[in-house]
């Protein structure tokens, strides 16, 4: 089978190098597509493949369209959202991720942005510390549960709200289940957000929602930039003197630049996105990546399969 690694963003060398090898060991050809620099570059390198890997990159309508043989994409990484999951479907194309790749890379990032800004980010001013604070998770898939281990070893008190987990599986994590979002809200005094961009979530991080934390909470996004009503967020900085904001996901430029020079000490935005990159999660999402084309074409495992 051809498999196609299609990534705007490349792998690390070794990464790449890696899921290629167990690609080739499998008897696939291997082609690499890195750092296109337009969708026509894309859409002729998928035209033939029957299987593609892909980091952040938009497989739309058109890219499966184009994908005459496709049979399964698997995205290196635990958010699928860019990713025309319907219409793969409608394709009878499987489309997988790889969950818990990234889940240490993630939580180590949302600690490293609650220590800057609990400490001023570093203003010189007094701060304040994490021991004996509350943490609510805002969702407890593998990425908020490895947050919820830093948070333990920081002696933080862990709270999380899913709707779609069961009290006995947040329990069995050392962590209290909280039965509603606005429950959680009100009692941190810290909240990771881990839940996907989805029609339901979009701009659900709101003015009401946001209006229920205390005054000098912390919000902390290494999640979807589209989660958050962006014109409400703003609101909050306002009207709650304390509260702060980190993300590794910028808002708009206009919005970023607004709270930036306004509260220069309560926000946080990182250049980029930066949750997934390390080379520990590079290598891991990428191997993992080829490991299930592998047993897709072997066995049809579709263990990871997300529509």
């Amino acid at each position: 089978m051809k498999v196609l690694i299609a990534t705007v963003k490349p792998f690390a060398p070794a990464a790449r190098d890696a899921v290629s090898d167990i690609l080739k060991q499998a008897g696939h050809e291997v082609v690499v597509l890195e750092s296109y620099t337009s969708n026509d570059e894309f859409l002729q390198a998928v035209a033939d493949a029957d299987a593609m890997v892909v980091r952040s990159d938009k497989v739309t309508e058109a890219v499966l369209d184009a994908a005459q043989n496709l049979k399964i994409v698997v995205r290196a990484g635990a958010g699928y959202d860019n990713i025309d999951c319907y219409q793969a479907r409608e394709k009878n194309i499987v489309v997988e991720n790889t969950p818990g790749q990234n889940s240490n890379a993630v939580a180590e990032l949302a600690f490293g942005m609650m220590i800057m800004l609990a400490r001023n980010t570093y203003d010189g001013k007094p701060g304040s510390e994490l021991k004996g604070k509350k943490l609510g998770l805002h969702a407890f898939g593998y990425a908020a549960q490895a947050v919820a281990k830093v948070a333990q070893g920081f002696s933080m008190e862990v709270y999380a709200f899913d709707p779609f987990l069961k009290d006995d599986f947040i329990k069995a994590h050392s962590v209290t289940p909280c039965h509603s979002v606005e429950e959680l809200y009100a009692l941190a005094d810290y909240i990771s957000i881990h839940i996907p961009a989805t029609p339901e979530t979009v701009k659900s991080i709101n003015a009401e929602l946001l209006g229920k934390m205390k005054d000098n909470a912390t919000l902390i996004n290494t999640a979807r930039k589209e989660v958050i009503d962006e014109e409400d967020l703003g609101r909050i900085f306002a009207v709650k003197p304390g509260f702060k904001y980190a993300a590794d996901i910028a808002p708009d430029d206009a919005v970023k630049q607004e709270l930036g020079e306004k509260y220069p000490t309560r926000c946080f935005f990182t250049p980029k996105k930066m949750a997934a990159q390390t080379v520990e999660a590079n290598f891991n999402a990428a191997c993992a990546a080829g490991r299930q084309i592998v047993a897709f074409f072997e066995t049809g495992e579709r263990r990871f399969q997300v529509n």
